[in-house]
């Protein structure tokens, strides 16, 4: 394909090989009329490992929309990689902060909060004398 190199190096960067994006030419909709009817400058493109799909229509000219729609189909592939990432972090947090040890201040404030509770508890049983 005929990419420039900008989005050949973001495509590489992100891991995805030309050959896993299906591309498409199809006629457009909207106003525009017969040259609308015409010509097939609407370019969808489909990454089919994740089934992200971008579809542009933005210009008349199809080779300006073919580059709109891999600059979008890079920025989604992108977004969709720091999503990820970031889930995998809070997920690595969350272990991190689950399994480490309590201060000591901690310790002493739910050791005193237990006490506490049960006092309350004890105060609530009957009492074999009364």
């Amino acid at each position: 394909m005929d990419l420039p190199p900008i989005l050949l190096e973001r495509l590489a960067a992100l891991g995805v090989a030309l050959t896993d994006v299906e591309e498409r030419f199809v006629r457009g909709s909207g106003p525009g009329g017969q040259k609308i009817n015409k010509t097939s400058s609407t370019v969808c493109l489909r990454h089919l490992p994740t089934g992200t799909e971008v579809r542009c229509q933005q210009e008349r000219s199809q080779s300006a929309n073919r580059f709109t729609a891999w600059v979008e189909l890079c920025r989604r592939l992108e977004d969709q990689r720091r999503r990820t990432a970031a889930q995998l972090q809070a997920a690595r947090e969350l272990a991190r902060r689950q399994t480490r040890q309590k201060s000591r201040t901690q310790k002493r404030r739910m050791l005193a909060d237990k006490r506490h509770h049960a006092g309350r508890k004890a105060a609530r049983r009957l009492r074999p004398d009364e």
